[in-house]
């Protein structure tokens, strides 16, 4: 019996809203918009908290990074007239952070120079990086081809290098690049692998526009053919800065443990450093404030989101008003002929629970349409996960109950003789 009366108020409610299908599709597109923007925009940030997070990892969760900075004293006057500024890190402090600091597992020292790479006619501004051979490891890069530096190079000073990925695009557009040789800094170096693109930066400091082309060659052959001064030019003059190492990267074993050592490492460098000339970057911890922001933006997203939805449920309350006043009627006669309050109330939240969930089927078809469109179109990064369609359909048939409520409770309360003399 009551599966019976549930059939006979859903066709019921059916009937209703295929009278008038016009009013139907336009009461039911502020839900379909609302639905499909609530998933949109979580897309969207799902998107960009995604990469973002996936920056810090490339960097190694398990990984402690320290830049060389120039510290803000240098910009003085009496600073610009020394010759050369030395500040930064050291090999001492290389050596000192593998051996005094507790629970070290690597270290990787790194130093970058600036420099022209030329192959024929063809040139890229890139960085010279110097480095160890287990530097590929500790910063999580992956080979493409050919192999990476070793031991050998390093004790034989070998004029060998490895190219990222854009590198070996941009000289060796039609080439295979293993085995030919390229001129960086002045200098020559074989080409022995190629390293693939890594949207993190883990061994420089400050913004740099050369970011991602780099030529990774043996420490000691940097040491041997660059010295410690660095030349660069600013303002059409000449600028020289006296600096061993532009990074050193520490690996920590466990990860409950990278907190822990990071303090430690900050206590030795203090310790070694008269002055602020370096910053530690705690992969770990900017990737549990991503998380933390992560969820802010996306909640900030679904308010602003679900705003839509409210006033698509505005358009559902006012329309039903509508059709309460045209059906008085109708209700009049129902109530007449035996029909209780609450099948009054059934019949017209059965009405709104079908535009709303309608409106709510077709607004998660197109917001699984819409992030498409703008990954294809845009080159936005956007990912569409199950939660968010499941919680933006929720909201709609939330919407359609709340909204649909006070326009039941009127027809339900009509007089049954007042209504029957409404005309």
């Amino acid at each position: 019996m009551l599966g019976f009366r549930v059939q006979r108020t859903i066709r019921m409610g059916l009937k209703s809203i295929g009278l008038h299908k016009l009013r139907s599709v336009l009461t039911s597109l502020g839900i379909i918009l609302g639905v499909a923007s609530v998933i949109v925009m979580l897309a969207i940030g799902e998107g960009l908290s995604f990469e973002v997070q996936e920056q810090i990892r490339q960097l190694g969760s398990n990984n402690i990074i320290i830049n060389s900075v120039k510290p803000p004293e240098e910009g003085s006057v009496a600073a610009e007239q020394t010759r050369a500024l030395k500040y930064g890190l050291t090999y001492t402090d290389a050596e000192r952070l593998r051996s005094t600091v507790p629970g070290v597992e690597v270290v990787v020292p790194a130093r970058h120079l600036r420099r022209h790479v030329v192959r024929n006619q063809r040139r890229v501004d890139g960085n010279i990086v110097g480095t160890v051979p287990w530097y590929r490891d500790v910063a999580n890069r992956a080979l493409l081809r050919g192999r990476f530096l070793t031991i050998l190079d390093m004790r034989q000073h070998a004029a060998v290098c490895v190219l990222n990925e854009p590198v070996a695009r941009r000289l060796f557009p039609l080439e295979d690049p293993l085995g030919e040789t390229v001129r960086a800094g002045g200098d020559c170096y074989q080409v022995v692998g190629i390293l693939r693109a890594s949207s993190a930066r883990a061994g420089s400091a400050g913004s740099d526009p050369t970011a991602g082309i780099d030529v990774y060659i043996p420490m000691t052959t940097a040491q041997g053919r660059y010295g410690d001064i660095d030349m660069r030019r600013r303002s059409g003059s000449w600028e020289a800065s006296i600096i061993q190492l532009h990074s050193i990267i520490v690996q920590v074993p466990q990860l409950e443990d990278v907190a822990v050592t990071a303090k430690a490492v900050e206590r030795v460098l203090r310790h070694a450093h008269s002055k602020q000339d370096y910053e530690i970057i705690v992969p770990l911890e900017l990737l549990e404030r991503a998380r933390r922001t992560k969820q802010m933006f996306n909640l900030v997203l679904g308010i602003i989101a679900a705003i839509s939805l409210i006033v698509g449920g505005i358009g559902i309350m006012n329309i039903m008003l509508a059709t309460v006043t045209e059906r008085t009627r109708e209700i009049g006669i129902r109530r007449a002929l035996g029909a209780r309050r609450r099948d009054i109330i059934a019949q017209f939240l059965t009405e709104t629970t079908l535009v709303s969930s309608t409106g709510g089927i077709l607004g998660v078809g197109l917001g699984l349409l819409a992030p498409y469109l703008v990954t294809r179109f845009a080159g936005m990064l956007t990912i569409v996960t199950p939660a968010s369609c499941v919680l933006a359909f929720s909201i709609s048939l939330a919407v359609g109950l709340i909204f649909g409520i006070y326009p039941a409770y009127r027809a339900a309360v009509m007089d049954p003789i007042e209504a029957l003399r409404h005309e």
